[in-house]
């Protein structure tokens, strides 16, 4: 029955991830879009953090914990977790005259991972990279009247994952991970002035692609009885992106909509018909404390070149890119995992918090975000199965230099369940 759930899933989620707009943001503007973060919901309720790994459950930021899925248990062979996340997200937009409220429902990830032998896991799945989306209107007044650009975009990069993790000596733990992001991005400037009878278009779209690596190494040894010190690095290298670029102008009757004229921009004499996107590599540091099934508190920082990034075609004059960095703090606590009096000892209760500098400057601003996050992990029965809630509360960018300040709030749901594929039939 669980299978015939999960199947159920894969089919729906893959489908409607194409169609969804994961993000109302105005900074989807900028770069590739709104990055999502690349985590499950347990890691994301912890601030984001990717340091921690147990035996039940897949680590979408970490490879290296993929060596432990099943590690712990002692009929380890065929055991398979598969995971789900879909989130809410409310934001509440303001500007320094005027406020929006908005929100969006996406499918944040769909993975599966595989215990293959003793201190060896694999797995594969299905996530949003980053996703546009905005509509934006800047009027001003001129000696001519009022000029009314209006900014509007959609897309946004998928990313399809495999990675593999293996314990090469005790506590000592490697992994890697393969993604291809594929895509589209789409805007559109529409302008047109007061009393005006026709305007003017500017569409733009890039089909996007592109590989890039994570590699990880985690430690993690017994330092007095149960208690153990995790720490791990994380290198995602440089995405090298091929953007296969169109653009069209013309112009628009304001009364109806409808296209006076459209032109093809010859792009190949600009040299800018196939352009490349290079994402910096990110650099992760972990170190985390804890007592295996009881507590843990850990963190990150992350630092990432972004300075070196640029996006020719899509570029905007009032933006530049600094260098980036991020900070996380996460922890649970689970005051008995194996009762059998009191469900509520069994649940697992995560908070955290995270700053990110993410190097983006617009109107010589910094756009920085700050979040703050906590849930429950809901066992399923007596199995290693449990249903997640997650909870986040946070703010981006400010209302200085005619900017936006989204506060927001996201709710967040995922699914961790175990199960056995490809046991061998024993006859007595």
């Amino acid at each position: 029955m669980i299978r015939k759930i999960v199947i159920a899933i894969v089919y729906i989620t893959t489908v409607g991830m194409y169609a969804q707009d994961g993000t109302v943001s105005p900074y989807s503007f900028f770069g590739i879009g709104d990055l999502k973060n690349n985590s499950t919901v347990e890691n994301q309720m912890m601030g984001g953090i990717g340091v921690y790994a147990d035996s039940i459950h897949i680590n979408l930021k970490n490879p290296a914990a993929f060596g432990k899925l099943g590690l712990e248990l002692m009929d380890r062979e065929g055991l398979v977790t598969y995971t789900a996340g879909v989130s809410n997200k409310q934001f509440a937009l303001k500007s320094f005259t005027e406020e929006q409220n908005s929100s969006i429902t996406s499918l944040d990830y769909l993975a599966l991972g595989f215990s293959v032998g003793k201190g060896l896991g694999m797995g594969f799945g299905v996530m949003p990279y980053s996703s546009v989306g905005y509509n934006l209107v800047d009027e001003r007044t001129g000696t001519s009247g009022s000029l009314i650009n209006i900014y509007t975009g959609e897309g946004g990069l998928t990313r399809a994952f495999y990675s593999i993790g293996y314990e090469v000596i005790k506590d000592l733990s490697i992994g890697a991970t393969i993604n291809f992001n594929f895509g589209t991005l789409d805007s559109e400037r529409l302008q047109q002035i007061e009393e005006i009878q026709f305007g003017t278009f500017d569409r733009r779209s890039s089909r996007v692609n592109g590989f890039d690596f994570n590699y990880a190494l985690s430690y993690t040894p017994l330092i007095k009885g149960r208690q153990r010190l995790h720490t791990s690095i994380r290198v995602n290298t440089q995405g090298n992106l091929v953007s296969k670029n169109e653009r069209q102008v013309g112009s628009f009757s304001v009364a109806n909509g409808l296209t006076i004229e459209e032109v093809e921009v010859d792009l190949a004499s600009q040299n800018l018909s196939n352009t490349e996107l290079k994402i910096p590599t990110n650099t992760t540091l972990g170190l985390g404390y804890g007592e295996d099934y009881k507590w843990f508190v850990g963190a990150e920082y992350s630092f990432q070149k972004m300075s070196s990034f640029e996006n020719s075609f899509l570029g905007a004059d009032n933006v530049t890119y600094e260098d980036a960095s991020s900070y996380a703090l996460g922890m649970f606590f689970t005051p008995d995992y194996d009762s059998f009096t009191s469900y509520l000892k069994r649940v697992t209760y995560r908070a955290g918090l995270r700053l990110d500098e993410t190097g983006l400057l617009v109107n010589d601003v910094d756009i920085n975000n700050f979040g703050i996050t906590f849930g429950l992990g809901l066992p399923l029965g007596r199995s290693f199965s449990n249903l997640n809630l997650g909870f986040e509360f946070g703010r981006r960018g400010t209302t200085r230099a005619d900017l936006v300040e989204e506060s927001y709030f996201k709710f967040n749901i995922g699914l961790s369940l175990n199960d056995r594929w490809f046991q061998k039939r024993k006859i007595n």
